[in-house]
C-alpha cells in the first residue's frame, strides 16, 4: 500500500468561529476555504487542555495530560513518552517539525528527526504556576488587559519574524525531500508547521489590517460583566485583569480585526505550502491537515486568550484534504489526542506498533464519510487560575464542565450554542448531571491529582532557582547547521552543485 505524505499545518490560538472556512462572513481565509471544498472539515473538535503546551502534548501523544503529567506551559514532557513523530519514523517516514511545539525539558524534538527552527517560548520552568497562591499573578508571564489596548498594526514583531522563519524552513525542507526524490529516495514524509499567529499580541501587518475596514468588524455576541461569570470564569477574568480594566469599544475592535488581519496571514502560509506540494508534484499524494492548539475568547463574555472550556476556547479548526479523504463535514465531537492514531492509520501501521495505550482514536473513518459510533472529546485544565483540575466531557449535543470547588454547568450546544443557560440545576436534567458526575469520579481522582500536580510545581519552583543559578544548560532548542556544506563550497563540483539544487532537474540529453 502506497503511504502518503502528512503535511499537518497548526495555528495557535486560532477559534474555528474567527475563519472563513467555518462561515465567518468577514474573515478571509482562501486556502482553508479551499482545503474544506476539497475535503473533510470537523466541526466538533476540541483540544485536551486549553493551553498551549499541554494541548501540544496531548496532539503529540495521543494521551490525556493528566496520564503524561503534561499539565501547563512549564512541565516537561517525559522524552520516554512516545509520540507520533517517534511511530512515523518507524513506519518508514522522513519527520520534521518546523515552528513551536512548546517542548519544556532537554528533549527539544521527541521523535522528530529533523527540527529546523527554534521554538518562540522558553523551555525551561519559567511559566510554572502556584496553586497554593493560585489568586496571585505571575505579573512578567501571565496576559492581562495592556496586550489587547496595544492592539494595532506594525512592520515587525518578533511573532511575524518569527512566522516568516517557519514558513520560509518548512517550504525549504519540502523542496530538499522534492530533490531528494530526483536522486532515489521515495520515503514518504510527515511535516509539521506550526505558527504562533493569530496568538496575541494582537498586532498585524499593514498589508493584512487592511484586509479589514473598522464598520465590518463584528464585536462579541455575549457581553459578561465579573458578577455574571461563574466561579472558574471570574477567576480567568479577574487573572487576566479584565473585570477592573474594562476596554472601550474602539480597544475591542482593533484588537478583532488584528486579529483577523492575523488569521488571514496564517492563512497566506497554508496556501505557501500547499502551493510548494503542487511545484513538488505531490499534491495526490499528500494529505493535508489544518488545525490549532486552542481557541481565543476574543472578547466573547468579557474574556480573552483562552484557559476555559467555553467553545471559543476550546473548540479548535480541523479540515483534512488528500488521498482518501472524501468531500463534507463531519459532526462526531473529536480531539486532538486523535491525531495520533490518525498518523497510524494513515501510515498502515496498527495497534500492535504502540508503546503504551493511546486515548483517541483514528479519525480515518470520518475522513472517508463513514460512520463513527465515537460523539466526544475530554478535556482537562491543569494550568494557572485555578486551584484545582476542570475537567470537560463534550457528548454529542451537550458539554458537562466539572471543578471540585465549582458549580457544575451543563450546556446544550444544540439549543443554546452560545452557552448562555447552564441547565445542570435543572430538574428535568438531574439523571444526565448525576451520570456525568459519576464518570468524572470514575475518570479522575481529582484530589490525588490536585496533589501530584502541586508536588511537582513545588519542585519545578526549587528546580528554576537552580537553573537560573547556573545549574545546568537552558533547554532552548539551537537548529544545527553547517554552513560548510551549503549551497557552494570548494570542495563540491560547481555543475553538481547546480544540478543538486535544482527542481526540476534538466531532462538529460538523449
Amino acid at each position: 500500500m502506497t503511504q502518503p505524505n502528512i503535511v499537518l499545518i497548526m495555528a495557535d490560538q486560532l477559534a474555528p468561529h474567527f475563519t472563513g472556512a467555518y462561515g465567518h462572513p468577514v474573515v478571509k481565509t482562501p486556502h482553508m476555504d479551499a482545503l474544506a471544498a476539497r475535503g473533510m472539515r470537523f466541526d466538533a473538535a476540541y483540544c485536551n487542555s486549553p493551553l498551549c503546551s499541554p494541548s501540544r502534548a496531548a496532539f503529540m501523544t495521543g494521551r490525556f495530560v493528566s496520564r503524561t503529567g503534561s499539565y501547563d506551559n512549564a512541565t516537561e514532557l517525559r522524552a520516554s513518552v512516545p509520540t507520533f513523530a517517534h511511530y512515523l519514523t518507524s513506519l518508514g517516514y522522513r519527520t520534521c517539525l518546523s515552528g513551536k511545539m512548546h517542548f519544556v525539558g532537554p528533549d527539544q524534538k521527541h521523535g522528530f528527526q529533523d527540527r529546523v527552527t527554534t521554538d518562540i517560548y522558553p523551555a525551561d520552568f519559567a511559566w510554572t504556576p502556584d496553586w497554593l497562591n493560585h489568586e496571585t499573578r505571575i505579573d512578567k508571564w501571565y496576559h492581562n488587559m495592556a496586550t489587547v489596548q496595544e492592539s494595532g498594526m506594525a512592520q515587525a514583531t518578533y511573532q511575524i519574524d518569527y512566522d516568516d522563519e517557519v514558513g520560509f524552513a518548512a517550504k525549504r525542507w519540502l523542496m530538499d525531500r522534492a530533490r531528494d526524490r530526483t536522486l532515489g529516495d521515495s520515503r514518504p514524509f510527515c511535516l509539521i508547521a506550526s505558527f504562533i499567529h493569530p496568538h496575541d499580541p494582537y498586532v498585524a501587518r499593514p498589508e493584512w489590517w487592511d484586509l479589514y475596514s473598522d464598520d465590518e468588524i463584528d464585536m462579541p455576541v455575549v457581553e459578561m460583566g465579573p458578577d455574571d461569570h461563574d466561579p472558574f470564569g471570574r477567576r480567568v477574568m479577574d487573572a487576566i485583569e479584565a473585570s477592573d480594566k474594562p476596554l472601550t469599544m474602539d480597544e475591542i475592535r482593533a484588537a478583532r480585526q488584528a486579529y483577523y488581519a492575523n488569521t488571514s496571514y496564517f492563512d497566506s502560509k497554508v496556501g505557501e505550502l500547499v502551493k510548494t506540494l503542487e511545484e513538488m508534484g505531490e499534491t495526490e499524494n499528500t494529505i493535508v491537515i489544518v488545525t490549532a492548539d486552542h481557541g481565543d475568547m476574543l472578547g466573547e463574555r468579557g474574556l480573552w486568550f483562552k484557559m476555559n472550556f467555553f467553545e471559543h476556547s476550546a473548540r479548535i479548526p480541523l479540515i483534512m484534504g488528500g488521498p482518501g479523504v472524501t468531500h463534507g463535514v463531519a459532526q462526531n465531537a473529536c480531539s486532538l489526542i486523535d491525531v495520533l492514531p490518525t498518523f497510524v492509520d494513515i501510515a498502515g501501521g496498527s495497534d500492535a506498533i504502540l508503546g503504551e495505550p493511546v486515548d483517541g482514536r483514528s479519525l480515518m473513518p470520518l475522513a472517508r464519510g463513514e460512520a463513527d459510533p465515537i460523539d466526544e472529546a475530554i478535556g482537562e485544565y491543569c494550568a494557572e487560575m485555578t486551584p484545582w483540575p476542570v475537567f470537560m466531557i463534550r457528548r454529542g449535543r451537550f458539554k458537562y464542565i466539572h471543578c471540585e470547588v465549582d458549580p457544575p454547568q451543563l450546556y446544550d450546544l444544540t439549543e443554546d450554542p452560545h452557552e448562555l443557560r447552564n441547565i445542570a440545576g435543572d430538574p428535568a436534567y438531574g439523571d444526565m448531571v448525576e451520570a456525568f458526575a459519576a464518570e468524572v469520579f470514575a475518570r479522575w481522582d481529582s484530589a490525588a491529582l490536585r496533589d501530584k500536580i502541586i508536588m511537582t510545581q513545588q519542585s519545578r519552583f526549587k528546580l528554576h532557582a537552580a537553573m537560573q543559578a547556573g545549574a545546568g544548560e537552558a533547554w532552548d532548542y539551537n537548529p544545527p547547521r553547517d554552513a560548510t556544506q551549503e549551497y557552494v563550497r570548494n570542495h563540491m563540483d560547481w555543475a553538481a552543485a547546480t544540478a543538486r539544487y535544482r527542481f526540476p532537474p534538466l531532462e538529460e540529453e538523449a
